[in-house]
C-alpha cells in the first residue's frame, strides 16, 4: 500500500506534466500563426512593391513609346523604335509579377524544389548546432 501522499503528488504531477504539455501546444500554435502572419504580410508588402515598380516602368515605357515615336516619325528612322522591344519585355514581366500568374508559377516552382531538389536547399556544412554555436559565441568572447 502506498502512503495516500505520495499518490496525491503523483497525481498532481501527472495534472501538471498535462498543463505544461498544452501550454507547449498552444505556445506552438500560435508562434505558428504569428509566423504564417508575418510571411502573409511580407508576401504582401513584396507584391506591392512590385505593383508600384510596374507603374514606374509603365509610365517610363509610356514617355519613351510616344518619345521614339514621334523621333522616328519626324526623322523617318524606324531603328528610333528598336529600344522599345527590351522594354517591353521588361514592362511584360513585371506586369506579369504585378497583376499575372507569376507568384503561383513561382510557388509551384518551389514547392516542385521541396519535392525533388531538396538537396539544393542544404546549408553549407549542415545544420548549425547547439556546440557550434556556443563554440562560436565563446570564440566571439575570447577576442
Amino acid at each position: 500500500m502506498g502512503n495516500p501522499m505520495t499518490k496525491v503528488m503523483d497525481e498532481n504531477m501527472v495534472k501538471s506534466q498535462e498543463f505544461m504539455l498544452k501550454t507547449q501546444r498552444m505556445t506552438m500554435e500560435r508562434q505558428l500563426m504569428m509566423q504564417n502572419v508575418m510571411r502573409e504580410r511580407q508576401m504582401a508588402m513584396q507584391i506591392a512593391r512590385a505593383r508600384d515598380l510596374f507603374y514606374w516602368w509603365g509610365s517610363f515605357y509610356g514617355v519613351c513609346l510616344l518619345g521614339m515615336t514621334a523621333g522616328a516619325l519626324k526623322g523617318k528612322n524606324p531603328r528610333l523604335l528598336a529600344p522599345l522591344v527590351p522594354l517591353t519585355f521588361i514592362l511584360g514581366y513585371q506586369y506579369d509579377l504585378s497583376y499575372g500568374t507569376k507568384i503561383a508559377r513561382m510557388k509551384d516552382e518551389a514547392e516542385s524544389i521541396l519535392k525533388d531538389e531538396l538537396s539544393l536547399l542544404d546549408l553549407p556544412d549542415g545544420i548549425p548546432t547547439v556546440e557550434a554555436i556556443d563554440k562560436a559565441r565563446e570564440a566571439l568572447k575570447s577576442k
